[in-house]
């Protein structure tokens, strides 16, 4: 069966979600994700998914996972526990009813992950051993759009064994990003490079400017190897240097439970404040 791969939005009182059927497959079921969500209500909420899931299940579709805007290079995952205080840029936010409106349909936690947050000398110790002769050289922050299109062909190599992964072409992947360059700071972003210039890890951090343009917290975004070992010495830069241009405080952002780096991050004295789920269910 053809799959309509524009999102449809589906509304029913005060409460909307979007429809996106050409969603990563879960456990090779057929699978639909439901993003973009804003209930007015718990009732409101329950009443339109249990409508889309009968639409669903109806076209042949086997299980739904939410909240997902299409894939998990876009906005996903539902905050489940938090400490109150404010969104950080580019985390995912939810309203009020999300998860209590995705329990009541039957959807139960497909995966989760954690942000912590740290003092960045606290995050600062030895350096560690580069036994494989790799050099971490910081992004110079020209020519960003050949930065990001080199980040893209390591990110879908990279990130092709993850779960729920789904590529998107380059021109996707560079309009996510590109808005952000003017934002950026280059003793944040990272490459590592065997001798000859191989391309085997990249770290990107930004700035926190949701809390102003002088913020004193740096993001570790985003960050992915190829070789065991890589992704600790890039960390290791990001925190010297975050440290080195006044960043005070580390937030570690969305790391998955099962993430070695989370480990790591506990035994630097971080302290988790949110907590984010992806959810699923059978149809």
């Amino acid at each position: 069966m053809m799959v309509d791969p524009q999102p449809e939005i589906l509304v029913d009182g005060n409460s909307k979600l979007t429809v996106y059927r050409d969603a990563p497959a879960w456990d090779g079921k057929r699978t639909a994700a439901l993003g973009q969500f804003k209930f007015g209500s718990v009732d409101g909420g329950r009443e339109l998914i249990a409508r889309t899931s009968t639409m669903l299940k109806a076209e042949g579709f086997s299980a739904l996972i939410a909240p997902m805007d299409g894939d998990t290079w876009h906005s996903y995952r539902a905050v489940s526990e938090s400490d109150g205080s404010p969104a950080f840029l580019m985390e995912p936010e939810s309203g009020p009813h999300d998860v209590a409106v995705l329990a009541e349909r039957g959807f139960k936690p497909i995966s989760g992950y954690v942000s912590m947050r740290v003092s960045t000398v606290d995050a600062i110790t030895e350096q560690p051993h580069n036994a494989a002769d790799v050099e971490v050289i910081n992004w110079d922050g020209q020519q960003a759009e050949d930065f990001f299109g080199e980040v893209y062909d390591f990110s879908v190599e990279g990130f092709a064994r993850n779960a729920f992964y789904k590529p998107i072409t380059r021109d996707e992947f560079l309009g996510l990003y590109m808005p952000y360059v003017a934002f950026l700071k280059k003793e944040l972003i990272f490459f590592a490079r065997k001798p000859g210039g191989q391309l085997v890890g990249f770290l990107f951090g930004i700035p926190d400017y949701t809390q102003g343009p002088q913020t004193k917290t740096a993001i570790l975004k985003t960050y992915a190897s190829s070789q065991r070992g890589v992704g600790h010495l890039l960390a290791d830069a990001f925190h010297r240097n975050a440290l080195e241009v006044g960043f005070d405080t580390t937030i570690h952002a969305l790391m998955h439970d099962d993430n070695i780096s989370r480990e790591r991050s506990r035994m630097h004295g971080a302290d988790v404040f949110r907590r984010y789920a992806l959810y699923g269910r059978v149809l």
